[in-house]
């Protein structure tokens, strides 16, 4: 059972990126999934999550209206599509998966982790 996560990079304030995480394992189907970020110095928090089968989101407030989570079950693959990045959102990201039937904002209820992909918004 992995998740591996991919997509980041360096951009500029008010650009864009597409994190992906790819799941191995169809168990992976029925599970809300969620990221997470780490900036150095500070604790890992919630950006988003989503229900297993795509119906519920939830997003942090500081991502909100800027970022969209999404799955598709075919291919096993949950992304993060980021736009309007700011300085702020410089952190490593992590996707999870979750032990819960909901979509949670909290570390806890994730038993599965990906390795994280780092973003780096410039200004």
């Amino acid at each position: 059972v992995q998740l591996q996560a991919s997509g980041g990079g360096l951009v500029q304030a008010g650009g864009s990126l597409r994190l992906s995480c790819a799941a191995s394992g169809r168990t992976f189907i029925w599970r809300p999934m969620g990221w997470f970020r780490q900036a150095p110095g500070k604790e890992r928090e919630f950006v988003a999550g989503i229900s297993w089968n795509g119906g519920s989101t939830d997003y942090a407030d500081s991502v909100k209206g800027r970022f969209t989570i999404s799955r598709a079950h075919d291919i096993n693959t949950v992304s993060l599509q980021m736009n309007s990045l700011k300085p702020e959102d410089t952190a490593a990201y992590y996707c999870a998966a979750s032990i819960g039937r909901a979509v949670s904002t909290t570390a806890h209820e994730y038993n599965y982790w990906g390795q994280g992909t780092q973003v780096t918004v410039s200004s």
